[in-house]
């Protein structure tokens, strides 16, 4: 079977994005920088698949069912000229949990549980906070969506989630993807030729 295509975007910008706190399974809207850089990937998107001669209308696109990547999702469709609620929702597409550590910043997560920031920060990928997830858990799941993806995709979701996945296809390693900056307001595409992204 040929290798999907995935057209993957990170949301936009939120206000805990912009004061550093760890949003996990939190509910966080965009802010209006957010808003921006999600139709300035929705252009971007826009003329990517015009240059590989993809019929938008017949993409799948789906969507992590947290509010700033369903808005993200929205604002992108938008700039395609594509009805801004016609996607699918999948709930392995959600952001890593933090677990106690939600809503916090790294500095107050440190001061909170000093054994087990040290221990992650040594051990990202393997580690989680207590009731959260670590990046292996996020890894296995993104590995199952991967899998059941059977054509071309557009998706919005998440920087864990893109760490997971550059992991799982075997562009990036555990060591290299656990600080990776994912940029908002660009599309990353992962297809057969490796992983290319456009801002």
């Amino acid at each position: 079977m040929p290798v999907p295509t995935i057209y993957y975007i990170r949301h936009g910008e939120t206000a805990w994005n912009a004061e550093g706190r760890l949003q996990g399974v939190q509910d966080i809207g965009l802010n209006e920088r957010g808003r921006a850089q999600a139709a300035h990937a929705g252009r971007i998107l826009a003329d990517l698949l015009a240059g590989d001669g993809r019929d938008k209308t017949t993409l799948p696109f789906v969507a992590s069912p947290l509010i700033r990547a369903r808005a993200t999702m929205e604002l992108v469709r938008t700039e395609l000229g594509l009805p801004p609620g016609d996607y699918a929702l999948d709930a392995r597409l959600r952001e890593i949990g933090y677990g106690t550590w939600e809503g916090s910043t790294l500095a107050q997560a440190q001061a909170a549980d000093p054994a087990v920031y040290a221990r992650r920060l040594a051990e990202k990928w393997t580690v989680s906070p207590s009731g959260g997830e670590s990046y292996v858990d996020v890894q296995v799941r993104m590995t199952q969506w991967y899998r059941s993806v059977t054509s071309d995709t557009v998706a919005v979701a998440h920087g864990g989630t893109a760490r997971a996945l550059m992991v799982a296809l075997g562009f990036e390693t555990p060591a290299s993807a656990a600080d990776l900056y994912i940029e908002q307001g660009a599309v990353y595409v992962f297809g057969a030729a490796g992983l290319q992204k456009y801002s």
